[in-house]
């Protein structure tokens, strides 16, 4: 009687087992897919205008944006503000709750500390050349499944550049100098700020090179004379048309000005700064078919 008490025991024990559901575990796939999944659901803020087009022209959602009188994506219209890309209200951007902020590597110096402070992760971007734009814009793709999005965006840039270079490299390259401006005053670009690194692109020759990766220089006009370059390129940051306005004077007034070829031939152009920024943007095809007509002019 006892054998078949035991006996029965077990066997509703081994019942039991095979109807408990075997640990599994999730396949790469399922992985994937929530990876995918979470990354749809980031609340992300761009604290620049172009990280705000960026995420535009990837399709991807964000929780605050910059003021800014540059013109948005008007997907973002009812998106909060979240201030000045140089001076973000942090405790705007504390409220947002992001998993993720966005900034650019040229504020890093100014910014680091104060996000510190607010207890706020932030992620430099690099727009600082085409190139390391292209590497950030890829693995963002890459992260938000939008990597079909961000390739097509990146090799419209690649195109563009051989197209310009197969259209002009059996030219003399033209010495280029670049002048950027604030209101008051003005720096010269070298090769290694994000406009230099387009007009490299576009075939011209800067005649300033930045030792250390400096961005700017001071400007000594005697020696930029001296270079005497083909072309002038006048970028503004900030307060556009009060820069064209300084840029204007500081030509008539400063005699040396007329001794430049650049002056002299008309080849000197002010670039339109939702175009050509201090860091670099999406719009890396219409800049460089402008430069490609400022460096390389059709002749009448």
């Amino acid at each position: 009687m006892n054998h078949r008490i035991l006996f029965s025991f077990m066997c509703i024990g081994l019942v039991l087992t095979a109807c408990q559901p075997a640990s599994q575990e999730p396949s790469s796939q399922e992985s994937e897919k929530k990876e995918e999944v979470l990354a749809e659901e980031k609340r992300v803020i761009a604290t620049t205008v172009s990280s705000t087009e960026l995420a535009g022209a990837l399709d991807l959602e964000l929780v605050g944006i910059p003021t800014s009188y540059k013109e948005l994506p008007s997907r973002y219209d009812e998106l909060p503000e979240i201030g000045n890309p140089m001076s973000p209200d942090m405790e705007m951007v504390r409220s947002l709750r992001p998993d993720e902020v966005w900034s650019v590597t040229t504020l890093e110096t100014d910014l680091q500390e104060p996000f510190n402070q607010a207890d706020i992760d932030v992620q430099f971007l690099d727009f600082q050349s085409v190139e390391a734009m292209s590497e950030e814009i890829l693995a963002i793709g890459e992260q938000f499944d939008r990597v079909e999005q961000a390739t097509a965006l990146v090799d419209s840039f690649h195109d563009k550049a051989d197209e310009v270079k197969q259209e002009t490299e059996a030219y003399e390259a033209p010495s280029v100098l670049i002048l950027m401006g604030v209101p008051g005053s003005y720096l010269v670009a070298t090769e290694h700020s994000y406009i230099g690194d387009l007009v490299q692109m576009a075939g011209g020759e800067n005649i300033v090179q930045g030792e250390n990766e400096a961005e700017y220089l001071a400007s000594n006009t005697e020696y930029l004379q001296q270079a005497n370059p083909d072309v002038i390129l006048r970028a503004a940051h900030g307060m556009p048309e009060e820069v064209v306005d300084m840029f204007n004077e500081e030509f008539q007034a400063n005699d040396i000005w007329k001794h430049f070829n650049a002056v002299q031939s008309g080849q000197v152009y002010d670039l339109e700064e939702l175009i050509f920024g201090t860091t670099g943007n999406i719009a890396v095809v219409e800049a460089l078919e402008e430069l490609q007509k400022m460096l390389y002019p059709v002749p009448n």
